[in-house]
């Protein structure tokens, strides 16, 4: 639930709870994680195009270089913010340590019609670190409580979320969660390792579990969604079933496989792929082509082009390739043979 106060001369007088697109979702719901340079606009079109998740997530787009950077820094960031309808519910993720800055992107995103805005506190890099965002809110949680309120302001009555880790050099679950909880997020997504563990050891699945319970004990409406580790749909259906999450978010799993959403398992055939690949590059030029280096669409290649013969000596011919053109050239010759 989400909370609306009615205020008047000053004076609050009641709080209405009205109900967000996440407590419309089934349960447990399937979200697409924010990834960099992976799930941007035309990667994410291909996937609503083949397996459609229960909510989308952009990449995660810097506040500041919104608001702070020149003209062309904006423009640049603006793209992250492209969607397609297809892509709906999609949620807008953005990172800063200024309230004023989260507000002003929460208002953003609403004007570009967003169906949510979701808070990066989670992130492991330096750089948006010693900015004060991503994971080191973990360390100054009466900040994190502001950016969601000041999120709230700006959003209106668009759902605010948050995406955190459970901890920063440990596991600080009992503390951490209760804090964001106080804000009253509609998610809180937890991906089950520390800061400090980055991906470096198995997900602690258990740990999401008590999350969940933590949710329960302070009687929250806030959604748990669990992440970390997920291999497909049906380890996210199990995965949720031992925790009790109300859902589940994949990201790696995603990469060469825009299938990974679908009710039933799909394993495509080497054509399927190679021809999913050359429009997925294709759209990545006509989408981000101005202001990406193509050079970003080849962490995509290894994962489309694998387990079949010949794949290796097709992947050397194709991290070679500048354009989209190339590519299609490339794996129309291979599929003739």
């Amino acid at each position: 639930m989400l909370p609306s106060v009615l205020i008047f001369c000053g004076t609050v007088l009641y709080t209405v709870y009205m109900k967000s697109f996440w407590h419309t979702l089934p349960k447990p719901f399937f979200v697409l994680a924010p990834l960099a340079n992976v799930t941007d606009a035309a990667f994410r079109r291909i996937i609503a195009e083949h397996s459609m998740p229960d909510v989308m997530f952009t990449e995660f787009v810097s506040a500041d270089g919104l608001f702070l950077g020149d003209e062309r820094a904006r423009e640049i960031l603006m793209k992250d913010l492209v969607f397609s309808e297809g892509e709906r519910p999609i949620v807008a993720q953005f990172f800063t340590s200024s309230p004023e800055r989260m507000e002003r992107a929460a208002r953003l995103a609403r004007e570009l019609h967003f169906d949510g805005i979701d808070i990066n506190m989670g992130c492991p890099d330096r750089g948006v670190e010693k900015q004060g965002a991503g994971a080191s809110l973990i360390k100054n949680p009466e900040l994190a409580k502001e950016l969601v309120l000041a999120a709230k302001r700006g959003a209106g009555d668009i759902p605010v979320s948050v995406k955190t880790r459970i901890g920063y050099n440990i596991n600080e679950l009992e503390t951490w969660l209760p804090k964001l909880l106080g804000a009253l997020p509609a998610v809180v997504t937890i991906h089950a390792r520390t800061r400090k563990e980055m991906s470096k050891v198995p997900a602690h699945w258990d740990v999401i579990a008590r999350a969940v319970a933590i949710r329960d004990e302070v009687k929250s409406d806030t959604l748990i969604c669990g992440n970390g580790d997920v291999a497909d749909i049906e380890d996210a259906k199990q995965k949720a079933r031992e925790s009790g999450a109300d859902g589940v978010m994949l990201g790696r799993a995603i990469f060469g496989n825009p299938w990974l959403f679908r009710e039933e398992k799909y394993v495509p055939n080497t054509e399927e792929k190679l021809n999913i690949l050359v429009e997925h590059t294709k759209l990545f030029e006509e989408l981000l082509g101005d202001i990406k280096n193509f050079a970003i669409m080849k962490k995509h290649f290894k994962a489309y082009v694998n387990d079949f013969l010949g794949a290796k000596e097709l992947r050397v011919k194709l991290m070679e390739t500048n354009s989209a053109g190339e590519v299609e050239v490339i794996i129309e010759d291979f599929l003739k043979q």
